[in-house]
């Protein structure tokens, strides 16, 4: 049997994190992944060049129960923390936008650099290793495909249900239901929406069409690219509000943010009266999506601006900046980046992560019900949650 004082589930972000830090702090740590390589959610993403974290990280940009609850560890490891690190390593990054950062180079640079200092930290990685189930006495006894793990500690950083085809199980959920903590509804986070048949017979001509879109569900909007899929809608700011929509419900649509085409419109009738509709829509929207909003006005793009009535304008504005479409669903856990809920953060620490009822275990990163905006948040979230929890293990 092996015996260790921390036994981390999961080679991710956060369970990486955690190793390193339990490593440094001189506990014996063993790190258990059934994925053949570490970090592979890190490797994948910004395209392989990995968004690490975001300049800021305001608990206002995260998803939660209780809000609140990410305050500690985002305070006490702040994006600067990591960036440090990643300077110190000699690693390339710069800033995309709003905030967003990511490697120069390959994000297998990131994965690299933690493997190397939870080796340097005398942290013990088994990779390609199914948990197979863990019971709890004095310790925690994990029975593994490779053999008995004892642990005095156990920390859950298996991540959520997205992308699948990475191995995503939801492991860690499962075990802190055994272990008597709540899980909230959990579902697919950033992530495209899709359409119905009906609606994707007069969107699919638009298929590839992106344009930047301020997108609205409720209260809440973001302004960023905005694309036509074969399926529904894709984009950031898509995938952004998809962390706030629910089935059922009503998202509104400015495909000319910043601009007001009913003003532009009546210059273009004034300037010159004798060009179409079409043309003058043609040089605010792409082509293809032109045609589409003069459908959905019930305009002609042959008909003359000069021709064009004060309603028609009116008419053409609202189709432009307040499409109102009902998605019929997302494309789910497949291709979503992150899950949205988890384990219930009533029930855990915020400073040390650990479980209120189950002295010595500990849930860090997505396994959490604490999910960031798309733009480096979540990477940031799995590094402090598990830099708190590798500080109290």
């Amino acid at each position: 049997m092996n015996e260790v004082d921390v036994a981390i589930l999961g080679a991710g972000a956060a369970g990486m994190m955690c190793a390193v830090e339990a490593g440094r702090r001189g506990r014996s740590v063993l790190v258990i992944d059934h994925n053949a390589a570490p970090g592979e959610k890190i490797r994948i993403s910004g395209g392989g060049r990995c968004n690490f974290t975001n300049l800021e990280a305001p608990p206002t940009r995260f998803l939660s129960e209780n809000p609140r609850f990410a305050v500690s560890a985002l305070k006490r490891f702040t994006p600067r923390d990591f960036i440090a690190r990643i300077d110190a390593a000699g690693i390339g990054w710069h800033e995309k936008t709003l905030g967003q950062l990511f490697c120069d180079g390959s994000a297998k640079q990131i994965v690299a650099l933690l493997t190397r200092q939870m080796a340097e930290a005398g942290a013990e990685l088994w990779l390609g290793t199914t948990v197979e189930a863990v019971e709890r006495g004095s310790d925690f006894l994990i029975r593994t495909s490779r053999g008995l793990v004892k642990a005095r500690r156990l920390v859950l950083a298996t991540g959520g249900k997205s992308i699948p085809k990475m191995g995503a199980t939801g492991l860690a959920y499962r075990l802190a239901a055994e272990f008597g903590l709540a899980v909230t509804e959990t579902r697919p986070a950033l992530v495209p929406l899709t359409f119905a048949e009906q609606e994707l017979e007069g969107l699919r001509p638009l298929a590839g069409v992106s344009v930047p879109a301020r997108v609205h569900c409720g209260k809440v909007a973001f302004e960023e690219g905005f694309l036509f899929t074969h399926r529904g809608l894709s984009g950031p700011s898509i995938l952004q509000i998809s962390s706030y929509w629910r089935e059922g419900g009503e998202i509104r649509v400015d495909l000319l943010p910043g601009a007001t085409a009913g003003s532009t419109l009546r210059a273009m009738r004034s300037d010159n009266g004798k060009g179409s509709l079409g043309r003058g829509l043609a040089a605010l929207l792409p082509e293809k999506l032109a045609q589409h909003v003069l459908a959905r006005a019930g305009l002609s793009g042959t008909t003359r601006l000069g021709d064009l009535s004060n309603a028609s304008i009116d008419r053409l504005s609202v189709a432009i900046h307040d499409w109102r479409v009902r998605p019929v669903g997302s494309e789910g856990y497949r291709t979503a980046e992150v899950t949205l809920g988890g384990v219930d953060t009533d029930g855990l620490s915020s400073q040390t992560m650990e479980a209120r009822t189950c002295p010595g275990l500990h849930v860090i990163g997505e396994a959490v019900d604490v999910t960031g905006w798309l733009g480096g948040y979540n990477f940031q979230w799995a590094w402090s949650s598990g830099w708190a929890a590798g500080q109290a293990v």
